[in-house]
């Protein structure tokens, strides 16, 4: 019998733009663009132009639950994307393998088994798609990438010499883009860089401090790096120790846009903290606010859409 904790659930929202508001709901943008060398900056207030949301949710597609069947069972997703047909990838935790699904959900094919040989993997926790070559890239915390066709064809492992990746990504170049936990005399940190397909250096990205214990404490609610490639291989970076957005060129990696927002911090409460202490069963340090923002994520539409602490009506 399959049991619960072994049972994912993937759902697809898209975003649904609704009819333009009467004018009265808008108001006039307060921001600034300036231009400092080769770097634009946009600056934006707190207050947003529209006063209500021009966004809406709609669920399109789920998959999991507890009545689905052996082949679409999902554990711990750990990450899914998109292919230019429709198709989509989910990367699980779990059994690390990734179950692929048709655009209406239906269950292709699985990629990959859990193990060390040829064709397997080993706490795989990214996917990314390079959209030139039509390879899927895991990286798994065994410094190491694999990458296979979509047809799930393995084309080669890829290892990281004197690196040990938490996360990483491809861009349609071939490039990597990975995250690793660096602790010299800077402290303990997570770094992210750039590198070539042979993985040699190619750029640092940026840095933020890592939860480490402090004392007999650990650190939590600390911002956590977070970025993206978009469709022109540009490197989208978030920096939420302050709320910016970077923009980083695709052939020198260097900063050629930033994207701002003054905002009000948001407090890490009572209740966030016992909650954190039930589930870990061990000491935190907390920090008296949370991160500028949580995470971001890139729409087809061309938005940046980032998710923030504030509770919504419902306190979630």
């Amino acid at each position: 019998m399959m049991s619960a904790a072994r049972v994912g659930i993937i759902c697809l929202l898209v975003l649904i733009l609704l009819p333009p508001r009467p004018a009265s709901a808008q108001a006039k943008w307060k921001g600034t663009v300036v231009k400092e060398g080769d770097v634009t900056i946009v600056k934006n207030p707190k207050e947003p132009i529209c006063k209500t949301p021009i966004l809406e949710l709609k669920e399109e597609l789920s998959i999991g639950g507890p009545n689905i069947g052996d082949n679409s069972e999902l554990g711990l997703i750990m990450a899914f994307i998109v292919d230019n047909s429709g198709s989509f990838y989910v990367l699980d935790g779990i059994s690390d393998r990734i179950e692929v699904f048709s655009q209406s959900g239906d269950h292709v094919r699985t990629i990959g088994r859990r193990g060390q040989g040829p064709g397997e993997m080993e706490r795989a926790v990214s996917l990314s798609f390079n959209a030139s070559t039509g390879e899927l890239a895991v990286l798994q915390q065994v410094r190491r990438m694999t990458y296979f066709k979509n047809d799930g064809t393995l084309v080669r492992h890829l290892p990281f010499k004197g690196l040990t990746p938490l996360s990483g990504k491809v861009d349609s170049k071939g490039n990597i883009y990975v995250t690793c936990l660096i602790t010299d005399d800077n402290g303990s940190n997570f770094e992210t860089k750039k590198l070539a397909a042979d993985t040699s250096p190619l750029a640092f990205i940026g840095r933020v401090a890592a939860p480490v214990l402090q004392g007999n404490k650990v650190k939590i609610f600390l911002p956590s790096p977070d970025y993206h490639i978009d469709r022109s291989d540009n490197l989208v970076y978030g920096d939420s120790v302050t709320y910016k957005i970077l923009f980083f060129g695709s052939s020198d990696a260097k900063v050629f846009k930033i994207i701002e927002r003054a905002y009000d911090p948001v407090s890490v409460t009572e209740g966030e903290k016992r909650v954190a202490l039930a589930r870990a069963k061990i000491d935190f340090e907390f920090p008296a606010y949370h991160s500028a923002y949580r995470r971001f994520f890139l729409s087809d539409l061309g938005h940046i859409i980032a998710e923030t602490w504030e509770a919504a009506g419902d306190g979630k």
